[in-house]
């Protein structure tokens, strides 16, 4: 059956790709979507999911550890990490043969294989190494337009490449063998910051190692330090302005030699490294350079509706640049098709584009940090609310947590939103369709949040911003 002929193909089958090929489908548009290894990608099978069963998990291990400050009793507390793993292996499983009902319920031909670019609006398709049984595989395929959504994969440092047993990269850390006592986590970003969180709440010593001067780079700084004291407390050791020089690897452990800020060195033998220091774009062997296709640092060069220099050829999610989050390749991919259909979407605003750390304290946020912000010439206002101040958070034995907000003095324009405490990946949304809505201070403050919840607290951050806080 190769050597079909589509409107479009989609090169990846990730977030970013398979609901490109939906939207696609959706518009009448005869789609397949080429994919050599799992639906859903990356993010469905090795990344967001997963890792959040993973870290739920954990939060319930938590707090059954704690049982007694919520005047209950529960002996003999444990896990075993193998159930723990098959659980969020399975919670993938399931997600990922979600996607393929959904891609053939909407008619999408998927072609199992790896692709390569054989010339304008042609795909050739090598043969994937476990196909599903019937499936359309190796051949040659055509499309007047060819979407690449092939992600982005861990970046390895000269020195730190990761082998698989003793250096691992989110792979590896995802479906451990065996508990590790002790971990060097390298790279203080998403990825790093949630595993750290994970196996510390599982009993692991864990260090992390960050050669910027703040953790979780790209937050508010004020977030950001509130969330270094909250790991530090735990029991993280956190090194900034720090760099790891050297892996000595053993038979079943690592020494790392490990240059502090003021020059100091040290070493730290550890179980296992977890290098987190970045992922690059697979834009190897897709033919690109044969047809001319820009490319800039390992990434395909896209416009805001995800067309490259090739006509007919587009780039959308990880591939195509940062942020490298799922719901910005799923965006980018519902903009691309409607722009080959002719339907003249709107581009998209990565300055609302919000990001989210599912760390034990959570960590959220939208738009501009302050710093940011008087960058950018603004003169700012600036609200703060503690959860300590808010009854649900105490009712539910988190009062540990600050929600901020940064409004333009002159407009009331909401700038930014940055939160960190329980449950907060869910309460930026409401941050998020603020700014999209172009709400003003006036209209947040004259807004009724229900009582008693956590988003009261964002409430309270949008008052104290102008003098009128309540609860504080």
């Amino acid at each position: 059956m190769a050597g079909k002929s589509y409107d479009v193909i989609v090169i990846g089958a990730g977030p970013g790709g398979y609901v490109a090929a939906i939207r696609a489908a959706q518009l009448g548009l005869r789609t397949a979507v080429v994919e050599k290894s799992h639906l859903g990608g990356i993010c469905l099978n090795w990344g967001c999911i997963p890792t959040k069963a993973l870290l739920r998990s954990a939060e319930v291990y938590h707090l059954m550890s704690h049982a007694a400050n919520y005047g209950l009793s529960a002996s003999g507390v444990g896990f075993d990490i193998g159930a723990v793993v098959k659980r969020s292996r399975g919670v993938a499983s399931q997600l990922s043969n979600g996607v393929g009902f959904l891609l053939n319920k909407n008619k999408i031909d998927v072609i199992w294989g790896a692709a390569k670019l054989a010339g304008k609006g042609k795909v050739t398709v090598s043969a994937a190494e476990n196909p599903p049984k019937g499936a359309l595989g190796a051949g040659d395929y055509e499309a007047a337009n060819i979407i690449v959504a092939t992600g982005a994969r861990p970046r390895a440092l000269p020195g730190l490449e990761p082998d698989g047993k003793l250096v691992w990269t989110y792979f590896e850390a995802m479906a451990p063998q065996a508990m590790p006592k002790s971990l060097l986590v390298v790279g203080s970003g998403a990825i790093g910051i949630e595993f750290a969180s994970f196996y510390r709440s599982l009993g692991a010593e864990v260090t992390v190692v960050e050669i910027l001067p703040q953790i979780l780079p790209v937050e508010d700084a004020e977030i950001a330090a509130h969330a270094r004291k909250r790991f530090e407390k735990q029991g993280i050791r956190i090194e900034t302005e720090a760099k790891v020089t050297k892996l000595d690897k053993g038979a079943d452990d690592v020494t790392a030699t490990i240059e502090l800020k003021g020059g100091k060195t040290e070493t730290l033998k550890v179980d296992r490294v977890i290098s987190a220091v970045g992922v690059v774009g697979n834009i190897e062997g897709l033919g690109l350079e044969a047809l001319g296709v820009k490319t800039d640092r390992g990434l395909v060069v896209a416009d805001p509706f995800g067309r490259t220099n090739v006509e007919g050829l587009y780039a959308i999610g990880d591939v195509a640049g940062p942020p490298m989050l799922a719901h910005k390749a799923e965006h980018e991919g519902v903009i691309c098709v409607e722009a080959i259909k002719g339907l003249h979407p709107h581009a998209m605003d990565k300055g609302k584009i919000p990001g989210c750390t599912y760390c034990n304290p959570q960590i959220a946020s939208v738009g501009l940090t302050e710093a940011r912000a008087r960058e950018a010439g603004h003169e700012v206002k600036v609200g703060r609310f503690p959860f300590i101040g808010n009854g649900k958070a105490i009712a539910l034995g988190e009062p540990e947590g600050l929600v901020k907000t940064v409004f333009d003095a002159k407009t009331g324009q909401l700038l930014g939103a940055h939160m960190v405490g329980a449950e907060v990946t869910e309460l930026i949304q409401g941050f998020v369709l603020a700014m999209n809505l172009e709400t003003t201070e006036e209209e947040l403050i004259h807004a009724v949040f229900p009582h008693p919840t956590l988003s009261e607290t964002m409430h309270e951050s949008v008052l104290d911003a102008y003098g009128r806080v309540i609860h504080v």
